[in-house]
């Protein structure tokens, strides 16, 4: 065990240069993130300057590399050999809503130190990114578009329909959001957007919790938007629930706070928001996330209520939404019965498919279990216009619990976090013996 953080990141470092600059690939490096999510697949690059790596691992045929900070990461292994992170103040280990599922516990004086340190700082990568935009862009990017969608116009819509679902463009779509700020200098509403805009790409994209609450915190957010909400979640995944409850305390909150909350452990507080939008346009998805929230408590039967409360109303603003919100109860509510069946101790050894209702559409998932054990779950086929972390972390957490139960969201992409678990517990309960 090394007696200190710097010892074991120096010798990460040390190891993991020689696994970028040797001739052999390494295969199966792991990284242990704070928040109980772990990825299996291959370190790329080891950044210690800038105290972060590249990390890439696959979704089937496709492989993706993304950029983790070592404030993040408990620990990782690289050639066989596990080192551990933050060890500097003993971390307090606590039960979250999973009685399986831990996290760390840092003090509002470390998240804060944390924040404004490696927050503020660049990526490294930053400065030697290159923009690859369209010359046709208009980086003044007015605060509302004006006239027909256009991707090679409007930087908005550009983000939306070119950046967001293609992961090697996301180091650059980060620079330009900074070069966006740099030619805003001086407008103050205009760079409240761009700074919430940046700290919402480093928030789902990248799952850089502490650049992200360092530009949400100067983009003015607001509890009854999801930068509110995103804000909390950010304080909590690095390591302070007292900082996140705060904002939690302002109303209204946005539905997205049901989820989070019933994450921390305040399901009751969470119910409590869910009525508040019991009578509104959104109850689809306050109820939803509300079942979602149960669900993750173990609460399963009030899932249930919940889940078929939507069912029962039958109502949306549209045929397509209605569709969409019935899909997604109905799958939650077949995977709770599943899941038992769904218990690879009770799953002969195999291939399984199947599907579930995500955000844009059904998604298929393909489970194999072998000698008794999940050995990889893969998303298949989806119709989620953006590409978000879900299709890779939760994954994992499934393979890594050998289960479908106690898995957590992926931040910002909940729903599609969902899905994959309510797929695979359809696929693996194929397989349940008699």
């Amino acid at each position: 065990m090394y007696r200190s953080i710097f010892q074991a990141v120096w010798c990460f470092w040390c190891i993991g240069s020689a696994a970028v600059f040797g001739n052999q690939a390494v295969a199966q490096d792991r990284v242990e993130f704070l928040n109980g999510t772990e990825l299996s697949g291959r370190i790329l690059e080891i950044r210690k300057a800038d105290k972060e790596f590249d990390f890439e691992t696959r979704i089937g045929e496709q492989s993706i590399t993304r950029t983790y900070s070592y404030a993040i990461v408990h620990a990782v292994t690289i050639k066989g050999k596990r080192f551990v992170f933050n060890e500097k103040n003993t971390p307090t280990v606590t039960k979250t809503t999973s009685e399986n599922s831990k996290r760390i516990e840092r003090s509002e004086k470390e998240v804060r130190q944390i924040i404004d340190n490696e927050g503020a700082s660049d990526p490294e990568w930053l400065e030697e990114t290159k923009l690859d935009h369209p010359k046709s862009l208009e980086l003044d990017w007015p605060l509302k578009a004006e006239g027909p969608w256009n991707e090679s116009k409007n930087v908005g819509q550009y983000f939306w329909g070119r950046v967001n679902p293609n992961p090697s463009r996301w180091r650059s779509g980060i620079k330009l959001l900074y070069e966006c700020i740099h030619h805003h200098e001086g407008r103050p509403e205009v760079l409240e957007r761009d700074y919430g805009a940046l700290a919402e790409k480093y928030f789902v994209l990248f799952q850089d919790y502490p650049r992200a609450a360092y530009w949400l915190e100067k983009s003015n957010p607001q509890m009854s938007r999801p930068s509110g909400v995103h804000l909390a979640e950010c304080y909590y995944r690095l390591g302070s629930k007292p900082m996140a409850m705060r904002l939690m305390q302002k109303e209204p909150l946005h539905l997205n706070a049901i989820k989070l909350l019933g994450e921390m452990g305040e399901v009751e507080k969470a119910l409590k928001v869910t009525k508040t939008y019991a009578q509104t346009n959104a109850f689809n998805e306050a109820f939803l996330n509300a079942g979602d929230a149960l669900r993750a408590a173990g609460r399963y039967d009030e899932a249930i209520e919940y889940y078929q409360q939507i069912l029962d109303r039958n109502q949306a603003r549209n045929k397509e939404y209605l569709a969409r919100f019935r899909g997604r109860a109905s799958d939650s509510i077949n995977a709770i019965r599943l899941f038992d069946k769904a218990d690879v101790t009770q799953v002969a050894d195999g291939e399984y498919r199947d599907k579930a209702v995500g955000y844009n559409g059904d998604l298929t998932v393909r489970a194999v279990v072998a000698d008794g054990k999940i050995t990889s779950v893969d998303v298949i086929e989806h119709q989620e216009k953006q590409f978000y972390a879900a299709l890779t972390d939760t994954p994992n957490q499934i393979i890594d619990n050998q289960s479908v139960r106690d898995v957590d969201g992926t931040s910002g992409a909940t729903i599609t976090s969902q899905a994959i678990v309510n797929a695979t517990a359809r696929a693996l309960a194929q397989g349940a013996r008699d």
